[in-house]
């Protein structure tokens, strides 16, 4: 009974003050409307049949309204002659006073009087003019204050828009600009999300369940002395799960819940930013214990003093200040602990990254190859897929895919099984769709001349022949000509996962990413751009080798690599001119002895890169089998975990 008295009042309009608008718009036209009846009745004449009927004697009385319109007013012996009987006026409203029989305009209103003394000083009348003055009181005043409503309506539409919306909420109106425009999510409000839904991130899940357990048991912790920890900051790279994570606490914690993102707090007036702040903490400690989520907290954290231009955003700084007082300043925050999420932690201001502030960094890494299947498991629940799909094959297929690249990856293998008309998602449609998303589009349509696609059909052999003779080197899983994105080959490999990586595994990588232009120059004698893609990936890789990880016998154990970013835009080298000289000098050894290394496997295995180029260039997508028959199973006895593309 309540629930339909309940939708018998929500189906009732709501108050809108447009409605006044509106009526008072309405009231205006009906008075203006009403007002000018009377004066609309009678019949029209003209000034010649006017004079005509003065000099007749028809005529009893004549008013002049303002001095342009004669109103004419008949003898009731004129009224009954034939010539005038439709003259008398018909009214729908009642009136006291005698309508006009007659209403004409004229020109000058000193020749018409003329006129009209003269008729009747000829026929002898007894017949004088009255002037009236009529007002129309609303008509005026409506006219009057027309343009003053047409400018306050427009400003008030301009402020509405300037200030975020045209409707209501918090920063809807010009008065409200300073308020929160955080989302709360309490119990009135169904977060489905949950910890379960969240695959793999199981130390990042522990720590935040750890804060949702001490909001929900607090006792539990303080009884020991413990107090609740002030904030914790999620980082990561992008699609790691950190949003995700942050909506199974709102879905968890059963307590309200504060949503927001970082730009939310910029606007281009200023000190807004920093009323926004107060005005969510305050909303927070009133219905503490609560949380708050701030999502790339990067836009407002940046380091202070450190901004790309100095001084170009000081408003920023001023909101950054204010969020640093409301999370430990003066006053105390009781059972408020915010999250934030950020893949730049390196840029944040060292006085938000202290304890007492956030005082848990939770690093929310990509994801492993056992985390990639229960990724995995989570994404496959909506799609008809096969009974026999094996996860343990797709979660090596993906290496350094991050949980969004997972779910792109499951929504573009059901569009290309819907694509192809098959009534469930196959292993193929999974393949095809990593090769989609890491490779590109197939392009078979692509104009190659039979000169590019021999070079082209070498050069990948020379990566393949490569690649399988090092110890150290990925080896080839698959290998295709057919134009794919902007490349117009590509290799995909199996390699391992490392936590530390070796000069001589280093070393191996680049002789085999250098092997595609080393087979051009071998069976060619002549080399081509194509190999653009590959000399950038060497070329970051020995200047990491020289530079960063300290590789090089000459420029010794050094690292000129700073972690805290915090040099990013430095305009000085940290070392001198002639250790520059060096290590370009080293740079260009390395990478031009693994390429002479590279030649030389090449001439020494000229006939075996030939014939797999001969069938790349008959089949135009070779697999491992293919390899094996002809240069024979690898010595190299190493367990292949995952597949990546080069």
């Amino acid at each position: 009974m309540n629930n339909d008295k309940k939708n018998i009042k929500d189906k009732k309009p709501k108050f809108n003050p447009y409605w006044i608008y509106g009526v008072i718009i309405a009231v205006f036209l009906a008075i203006q409307l009403f007002s000018n009846v009377g004066s609309q009745d009678g019949n029209t004449t003209n000034p010649t049949q006017f004079f005509k009927f003065v000099a007749d004697g028809d005529v009893a009385r004549v008013e002049i309204v303002n001095k342009r319109v004669c109103k004419v007013y008949l003898t009731k012996e004129a009224e009954q002659k034939e010539i005038h009987k439709k003259s008398v006026p018909n009214t729908l409203l009642p009136t006291t006073s005698r309508l006009p029989n007659y209403k004409f305009e004229f020109g000058d209103l000193q020749i018409f009087q003329n006129q009209l003394n003269e008729v009747i000083k000829e026929n002898h009348l007894d017949l004088t003019p009255v002037y009236i003055t009529e007002d129309n009181f609303f008509g005026d005043l409506l006219v009057g204050i027309l343009p003053f409503i047409l400018l306050i309506g427009v400003w008030i539409f301009i402020m509405r828009r300037m200030s975020g919306g045209a409707g209501g909420g918090a920063g809807g109106q010009i008065f409200n600009i300073g308020k929160s425009k955080a989302k709360l999510f309490d119990q009135n409000t169904e977060v489905k999300t949950t910890f379960k839904d969240v695959a793999g991130l199981e130390g990042a899940k522990e720590e935040v369940q750890e804060i949702v357990d001490f909001l929900k048991f607090p006792e539990k912790y303080t009884t020991l002395g413990g107090k609740i920890p002030k904030g914790a900051l999620l980082v990561g790279p992008p699609g790691t799960g950190k949003t995700l994570l942050a909506r199974a606490v709102a879905g968890e914690a059963k307590v309200p819940f504060f949503s927001l993102s970082g730009s939310d707090f910029v606007e281009m007036f200023v000190g807004v930013g920093a009323s926004r702040v107060r005005d969510l903490f305050k909303q927070a400690k009133e219905k503490s214990p609560s949380i708050i989520f701030i999502d790339e907290i990067d836009a407002i954290g940046r380091a202070r003093g450190k901004n790309a231009i100095s001084g170009s955003n000081d408003e920023r700084e001023n909101t950054l200040n204010q969020l640093l007082t409301e999370m430990d300043g003066f006053g105390t925050n009781t059972n408020v602990i915010v999250l934030a999420a950020t893949n730049r932690a390196d840029i944040l201001d060292t006085a938000l990254m202290r304890a007492g502030r956030f005082d848990r960094q939770i690093f929310v890494d990509l994801p492993d190859i056992r985390e990639r299947k229960e990724i995995f498991e989570v994404h496959l629940r909506p799609l008809k897929k096969a009974k026999d799909l094996d996860l343990d094959f797709l979660s090596r297929q993906t290496p350094g895919f991050s949980g969004a690249d997972i779910a792109n990856v499951c929504n573009e293998a059901a569009l290309i099984a819907a694509r192809n008309g098959k009534k469930e998602v196959d292993k193929q449609d999974f393949l095809d769709a990593v090769d989609r998303i890491i490779g590109g589009l197939e392009k078979k349509n692509k104009i190659i001349t039979p000169a590019e696609k021999k070079a082209v059909a070498f050069h990948e052999a020379g990566h393949a022949t490569v690649s399988w003779m090092l110890e150290h080197a990925a080896p080839l899983v698959k290998v295709t000509i057919v134009p794919r994105g902007r490349s117009l080959g590509a290799a995909w490999y199996l390699p391992e996962e490392r936590l530390i990586v070796h000069p001589e595994q280093m070393l191996d990588e680049m002789c085999a990413a250098l092997g595609g232009r080393a087979a051009e120059k071998v069976i060619f004698n002549k080399i081509s751009t194509g190999a653009l893609s590959d000399l950038e990936k060497v070329t970051k890789q020995a200047r990491a080798m020289v530079t960063v990880y300290g590789l090089s016998d000459k420029v010794g154990n050094l690292t000129y690599y700073d972690s805290s970013g915090q040099n990013e835009y430095g305009f000085t080298k940290p070392y001198s001119e002639k250790t520059a000289e060096l290590i370009d000098k080293e740079i260009s050894e390395l990478i031009e002895t693994q390429y002479q290394r590279a030649i030389n496997l090449l001439e020494e295995n000229k006939d075996k890169l030939t014939e797999l180029a001969n069938v790349l260039l008959e089949k135009e997508v070779i697999f491992k089998d293919n390899l094996e028959k002809i240069f024979g199973k690898r010595d190299f006895n190493k367990e292949e975990t995952e597949v990546v593309k080069e």
